[in-house]
């Protein structure tokens, strides 16, 4: 197994205003991650795609930068399988033992999805689905519009503020809020779709593809031991 990779998430003295730009002062202090790789083998992501973390006592942060020259979305309904189009996701196992953890998804159109697994589908897992965390909150801000295949788009982000008292449980025995020096697994993903523009309409594609913050070795998200870790 490669190294995996690992983000020193810091803490931030002040609450970003959650708008789903990342211009908040606050983000500052956050470095960016990696440039999101492919799942597994595979030619090189087309756009960029990166992320940034932070903490406070109430919340784990977490922004996302997605280029993008064409943003499309159809997935409007709470709790869609949004893999199904064009997507950011969010896997979080606290704990770091491949079980009991949570998966958050969000599209263009500000869609959310979240799920927890008791055990990865590979060993048999069954998905509590949905999981809506209660105090979660999210903000998306596309650089572009929406559904419109007669102009060149530049990107989407998404914001999300994770509570920690939502994320205890996931956590039994740990701190939560976790303590500086303290791990967590986490890994990252965006869904990519190719699309043709029919009768001025963007329709999707056959092949997606899987691009990642800490590559799996496999086309199998739900394999937590490969994740990265996420240091406090």
């Amino acid at each position: 197994m490669p190294d995996l990779p690992v983000y020193e998430c810091p803490r931030t003295a002040s609450a970003p205003n959650l708008d789903g730009t990342l211009t908040d002062p606050a983000w500052e202090a956050a470095p960016w991650t990696t440039d999101f790789v492919p799942i597994h083998d595979g030619p090189a992501p087309r756009f960029r795609t990166r992320a940034k973390l932070m903490y406070d006592d109430r919340y784990l942060y977490v922004g996302g930068l997605l280029e993008e020259p064409h943003l499309w979305s159809t997935m409007t309904e709470k709790n869609s399988q949004l893999f199904h189009e064009n997507n950011f996701e969010l896997f979080l196992d606290p704990d770091g033992d491949g079980l009991n953890y949570y998966e958050f998804e969000i599209n263009p159109l500000g869609t959310i999805w979240e799920l927890t697994l008791p055990k990865p589908y590979v060993d048999g897992g069954l998905p509590i689905d949905p999981t809506n965390l209660p105090g979660l909150r999210t903000a998306i801000h596309l650089d572009g519009t929406v559904n419109d295949p007669s102009d060149t788009d530049t990107a989407w982000s998404v914001e999300l503020a994770v509570p920690w008292a939502d994320l205890a449980a996931y956590n039994e025995g740990r701190a939560t809020p976790p303590k500086p020096g303290d791990e967590w697994r986490m890994n990252l993903m965006r869904c990519e779709w190719p699309h043709e523009v029919v009768d001025g309409a963007y329709v999707k594609g056959e092949q997606i593809e899987f691009w990642v913050w800490s590559p799996q070795g496999i086309e199998d998200m739900h394999r937590p031991d490969r994740w990265g870790v996420l240091r406090f």
